[in-house]
This record gives structure tokens, C-alpha cells and sequence, in this order.
């Protein structure tokens, strides 16, 4: 199989959190679109340094990564991030990679949007056995 990419929005769950508290007004939300490519052995989001600066996102801790090449690097985790994709959202920390290193959306944020490879399309698609998964606003 090859390489599966997505186009997936990221938000500043800082801001969304602003908005349901009446601070700031929806459309001063930070957000971006993004193509990520999809990658099972990866557990967290991975973004890069310029993501998380446009984005404002705020550091919550340091962890060590094994880079692809198995080099170890510690990089800061950013959170809340807010992940969309088609009718599906969730929300995650995003683990920072080094300059506009490539966005990977791993493991964890599959499956918490329930979300399935379609081997024979070669694209990320929302789980057919679920295509309404039903998304409850909190109030």
C-alpha cells in the first residue's frame, strides 16, 4: 500500500474554549488547513514548528521522539488541538517536530474520530459502519 494522505483542519482548542465562554467571537479563532499524511505507526498528531507559531498553540510538556531515521529528539507537546476531518472531530495534543517537518496524523486521533484506510482507494475515510457518527455540542 502506499503512502495515505489527508486533508484534515487543525484549531486552537485555547480559542475554542474563548468562544464557548463568549471572550472572543468565532471567527477569531486560529485554524489552518492542512494535508497530514496518515500514519499508523505514529500514536499522536505531529506538527511542525511553523504550524504550532501560526497557530498559537500553547506547550504542555517535553517528550523524547524516534524520528523515522531512529534519531531520538525531544520535542515540546502542544495542547488542546482540535483535529477535523469530513464529520468527524476530536481533540488531542500534537507533538512538535523540528521546522516544516511533514504533519502525521497517528494512531490515537484515528481512532478517536473513527476513521478506517480504504486499502483499495488509498485514502482515509470515516468508518462505513458509522457514517453518522453522531457529534453531541456541548452547551
Amino acid at each position: 500500500m502506499g503512502l495515505i494522505y489527508a486533508e484534515i483542519e487543525i484549531i486552537n482548542g485555547d480559542d475554542l474554549a474563548l468562544v464557548r465562554k463568549n471572550i472572543i467571537d468565532k471567527d477569531e479563532v486560529k485554524r489552518m488547513w492542512v494535508t497530514a499524511l496518515v500514519d499508523t505507526g505514529s500514536y499522536m498528531l505531529a506538527i511542525n514548528q511553523n504550524i504550532q507559531e501560526q497557530l498559537q498553540l500553547p506547550v504542555v510538556e517535553k517528550r523524547k521522539a524516534q524520528m523515522a531515521d531512529g534519531q531520538i529528539v525531544e520535542c515540546d507537546v502542544v495542547a488542546p488541538v482540535e483535529i477535523k476531518f469530513k464529520n468527524r472531530r476530536c481533540s488531542c495534543s500534537a507533538m512538535v517536530l523540528p521546522g516544516d517537518s511533514e504533519v502525521l496524523l497517528g494512531a490515537i486521533p484515528l481512532e478517536d474520530m473513527d476513521v478506517l484506510i480504504h486499502p483499495l482507494r488509498q485514502e482515509l475515510i470515516v468508518n462505513p459502519d458509522h457514517p453518522y457518527f453522531a457529534q453531541m455540542k456541548m452547551k
